[in-house]
């Protein structure tokens, strides 16, 4: 079993915040697959930014605004 860093964004609204978490890579054909707890951080940052609580979201990953582009 191998784990490889990587970063998953989540995408709510007008913001988006770049999670880091590992991908737990195997011989089965599940891989690559999140740990139970990046799974969860990543619903907690989305949750977060539903209620417009980007201070939590920021404690988890780095939060941007989108803008629209004429």
């Amino acid at each position: 079993m191998k784990t490889k860093a990587k970063t998953k964004l989540v995408h709510e609204g007008d913001f988006v915040a770049e999670v880091p978490v590992e991908l737990i890579e195997t011989e089965d054909g599940w891989s690559p697959y999140l740990s139970v707890e990046d799974a969860k951080k990543l619903d907690e940052v989305r949750e977060a930014l539903r209620r417009g609580d980007l201070k939590s979201a920021a404690k988890l990953g780095r939060v941007f605004r989108l803008t629209p582009v004429n």
